[in-house]
C-alpha cells in the first residue's frame, strides 16, 4: 500500500495532486506547525501580469500563529477575501476554454463554503478538485485522527506502520531532512517524486509551471489528469 503525507494547502499545484493520485492513502498532515509563509493559505494563479498571489487571511490575535497547529488556525472572515479571490479568478480565466464548465464550482468555493478553520476549508477544496480531476481510488485521512506520537520522521514512521503502509511517497524537498534509514528498518520502500510535466497552453505566455491546479483545470478540462500524471505515463 502506497501512502503520501502532506500539509493541507490552498488550491495546490499539479504536483500535489500527482502525489494524491499515486497514493492508495493520502494523509493531510493537519496537526503540525503552521508555516506562515508557506502554501497553507496561499497560492498563485496566472494573469496577464504574470503570477499573482491569492492569500486567505487568518487570525493571529492572542497567539503566535507560526506556533499554532495547522488545524487550529482560523480564517479571518471579517475581510472580504472570498469576493476578491473569485473576482481575480474571473478576470484571469473568463476566456479560458473550460471556465464556463467550472464556473459553478468556483462560485461554490467562494460563496457557499464558510468554515471557521483554514484546514477544513482547504481540505474540502482539495477533495472537490480531486473529484473534478477524476482521482477516484485514493482514501483520505487526517493525521489529527491518527494516534501516533513522536517528532518528524519518527512520527511519520509510526503513522505508516499503524496503517500497514509498504511504500512511502515523498516530495523531493524532504531529502534535506528525512531519515531514510528509519524507513529501511521498518521495511518501508521510499519513493521521491520527480516533477516533470508537459507544458499546456496558457492564456498569457510564457508558460509558468508553479501555479495552482485551477489554471490547468480551466485550460485543459477533462484532459487535466493526464497532465497531472506527467511524463511517466506518456
Amino acid at each position: 500500500m502506497k501512502c503520501a503525507i502532506i500539509q493541507p494547502s490552498y488550491i495546490p499545484w499539479k504536483g500535489y495532486f500527482h502525489q494524491i493520485e499515486k497514493a492508495d492513502v493520502f494523509i493531510f498532515y493537519d496537526d503540525v506547525q503552521y508555516d506562515k509563509h508557506g502554501w497553507r493559505n496561499r497560492n498563485r494563479i496566472k494573469t496577464h501580469q504574470g503570477g499573482t498571489w491569492l492569500t486567505i487571511p487568518v487570525h493571529s490575535a492572542g497567539v503566535v500563529v507560526e506556533h499554532t497547529p495547522i488545524n487550529q488556525v482560523e480564517i479571518d472572515w471579517h475581510r472580504p477575501w472570498q469576493k476578491k479571490h473569485l473576482s481575480a479568478m474571473q478576470q484571469a480565466y473568463s476566456k479560458a476554454p473550460f471556465f464556463t464548465q467550472y464556473r459553478d464550482l468556483l462560485y461554490y468555493f467562494y460563496h457557499d463554503l464558510h468554515p471557521l478553520l483554514l484546514a477544513d476549508y482547504t481540505i474540502e477544496l482539495t477533495l472537490l478538485l480531486c473529484k473534478e480531476l477524476g482521482i477516484k481510488n485514493t482514501t483520505f485521512m487526517r493525521s489529527s485522527d491518527i494516534i501516533a506520537e513522536g517528532h518528524k520522521t519518527e512520527r511519520i514512521i509510526r503513522i505508516l506502520t499503524q496503517l500497514g503502509v509498504t511504500d512511502y511517497i515523498s516530495g523531493p524537498s524532504a531529502k534535506n531532512y528525512i531519515e531514510e534509514e528509519l524507513f529501511n528498518i521498518e521495511g518501508i520502500t521510499f519513493e521521491y517524486m520527480t516533477y516533470q510535466y508537459p507544458e499546456y497552453t496558457q492564456l498569457y505566455p510564457p508558460f509558468e509551471a508553479q501555479v495552482s491546479i485551477i489554471d490547468l483545470l480551466l485550460m485543459t478540462g477533462p484532459d487535466a489528469l493526464s497532465y497531472v500524471r506527467g511524463e511517466e505515463d506518456e
